[in-house]
């Protein structure tokens, strides 16, 4: 698999500035671009660690939690969760996210993708599967031991994950939201799969016409679609501009179309065998996975730690949530850690 950390996407002074980001009491984070199987790719990063292969630490970490986004990937979405994981644990953990493949607005100088690299399908499902795969395999070393957090398809991501690499040294899997079968079945999946697999052609034009506005009116407009929203974590606005990109909105609706088409069935080998690792948790009013998808995976996993949320929080969490969120994943992983 290809992977290229390609020098010329990010410049010396662009590369600096970035690294040189911080959040509330001097927090490092670490905002990277990268071409992984030919596809920009950011990765956003916690914690003074900027490579855990060639770190000089004395004690380097042991565990890392990894955050595999929804759709669309963008990983800016998930900034405010990510510092509170990494704050909560008392700095001790990196607290990395990786986007999907073509759904983050590169720096100038860097294209959505790489042509000199054949990669095939990337932007749709199983090509993002296997993005992810080449990730890990790239940049973590087999000894750090895993904690993955998946949001709605990166369940399914990382339940495929599981599957392809048996010999991932997972400690946890915590499954947000899960969108891991019948997804085109689901009330939110009745709506959205002729939008997405018919007539997502007719939105193109739309964007490309709104790709010229200033960031102020992009960032406007953003605030206006969330008006009923009351406290709209700054940070999902901010993410939400990427999706004035064509190309990233594109590569969105294209992987989205997939999802409808080929998350069916619930994959109930690849739960049982790594039952001991997984973490569900459903939302109580979420048309995606509605709460009846929660009963049945309960009523045939009865062992397993599945969860269905009592705070009223919504499939996208993100937007408003990520505190409470990841106070629950606090509670969730007990004396793991």
């Amino acid at each position: 698999m290809f992977y290229s950390s390609v020098p010329r996407a990010t410049s010396g002074a662009q590369r600096a500035e970035s690294d040189s980001k911080m959040f509330d009491d001097h927090i490092p984070i670490h905002d990277e671009f990268i071409y992984c199987l030919g596809a920009a790719t950011q990765v956003l990063k916690f914690g003074p660690w900027k490579d855990l292969k060639k770190t000089t630490d004395d004690c380097p970490p042991e565990i890392l939690f990894l955050v595999i986004p929804g759709n669309p990937g963008i990983v800016g979405f998930y900034r405010t969760f990510m510092e509170s994981l990494y704050c909560d644990y008392n700095k001790k953990y990196p607290v990395w996210a990786i986007s999907h493949a073509g759904h983050c607005s590169p720096p100038p100088g860097m294209d959505i993708s790489d042509d000199s690299v054949q990669t095939e399908d990337v932007f749709g499902l199983n090509g993002q599967i296997e993005h992810k795969l080449s990730f890990l395999q790239q940049n973590i070393p087999a000894k750090i031991k895993l904690i993955l957090i998946g949001h709605s398809i990166g369940c399914y991501i990382i339940l495929e994950m599981m599957k392809r690499l048996p010999g991932l040294k997972v400690l946890k899997s915590i499954l947000l939201f899960p969108t891991i079968e019948r997804m085109a079945q689901s009330p939110q999946g009745k709506i959205m799969t002729p939008i997405l697999c018919s007539l997502r052609y007719i939105v193109y034009m739309p964007l490309y016409l709104l790709s010229f506005l200033p960031e102020v009116a992009k960032a406007s407009l953003v605030k206006f679609a969330l008006r009923g929203i009351k406290s709209v974590d700054e940070a999902s606005v901010t993410a939400s501009l990427d999706l004035f990109r064509v190309e990233c909105s594109v590569n969105a609706m294209y992987m989205g179309s997939q999802e409808m088409l080929k998350v069916l069935e619930r994959d109930d080998d690849t739960i049982e065998y790594n039952l001991n690792k997984l973490i569900f948790y459903y939302g109580a009013s979420d048309h995606w996975c509605p709460v009846q998808y929660y009963k049945d995976l309960k009523k045939d996993f009865p062992d397993g730690d599945i969860w269905l949320c009592s705070r009223g929080i919504r499939h996208a969490f993100v937007l408003d949530s990520s505190k409470e969120v990841a106070s629950i994943i606090i509670d969730m992983l007990g004396k793991v850690l």
